[in-house]
């Protein structure tokens, strides 16, 4: 499988577009959003920026970020589906979806309590009905990681979403929310990923035929 991931959009058209053209030339099975839609935007916001995927024969998983309306969460049409409480198995592997982030200095739409957080992940991995690879789609990175470090050097993720890796060991987690942390680390075995935003061209693809093999590239 292969999987073009990509986060942190911000409202940007151009983007959707660009990601659209990437996943036909490289073929991608499936797209990831890590959340930030939009920015500061509606619901109707967020629909029509995703509806320029739909014309994609692929499946389109996606979570909300801070910067979304909340209501995105529940939000699934066609091929385009909001994995955020839930668990999707395609080809063999179980997507888990975290939107939101948690408590920021700068109130934005959609912030959650680190119960929260904890009570979400726990929901969407006890819906898994097959024991198989899992896939962690978060927007909000694991705290202390090289995806998590702002550019003043503070670690700014999520405990709760690093405990969920701690102890259920997915084999990769997508997240984005810090601009500046594109890159990749590891919790354990676990493989960690933030592509970089798509606002500003960038994106990720992941081939999972066996070892998980990232470039990290532009739309």
């Amino acid at each position: 499988m292969k999987i073009l991931a990509t986060t942190d959009f911000h409202g940007n058209s151009e983007a959707f577009r660009k990601t659209a053209t990437k996943a036909i030339q490289s073929e991608a099975d499936v797209i990831v959003i890590s959340g930030d839609i939009t920015h500061f935007g509606s619901l109707q916001n967020g629909r029509e920026l995703l509806a320029l995927l739909l014309k994609l024969n692929v499946p389109v998983l996606f979570v909300p970020g801070n910067c979304d309306p909340p209501e995105l969460a529940t939000e699934t049409f066609e091929m385009i589906e909001s994995i955020h409480g839930k668990c999707l198995q395609i080809y063999n592997t179980s997507f888990l979806g975290l939107g939101g982030s948690s408590p920021s200095p700068f109130t934005t739409p959609y912030e959650l309590s680190e119960l929260e957080i904890r009570d979400i992940l726990m929901r969407s991995y006890n819906a898994c009905k097959v024991q198989c690879d899992t896939i962690l789609v978060s927007h909000s990175p694991p705290k202390d990681t090289k995806v998590d470090i702002t550019f003043s050097k503070e670690h700014v993720g999520s405990l709760s979403v690093r405990e969920f890796i701690e102890i259920t060991k997915p084999k990769l987690v997508l997240c984005g929310h810090i601009h500046e942390a594109l890159g990749l680390d590891k919790i354990n075995e676990t493989v960690l990923i933030n592509p970089g935003p798509a606002q500003h061209g960038n994106c990720a693809l992941i081939d999972l035929n066996g070892k998980i093999k990232v470039n990290f590239e532009r739309l």
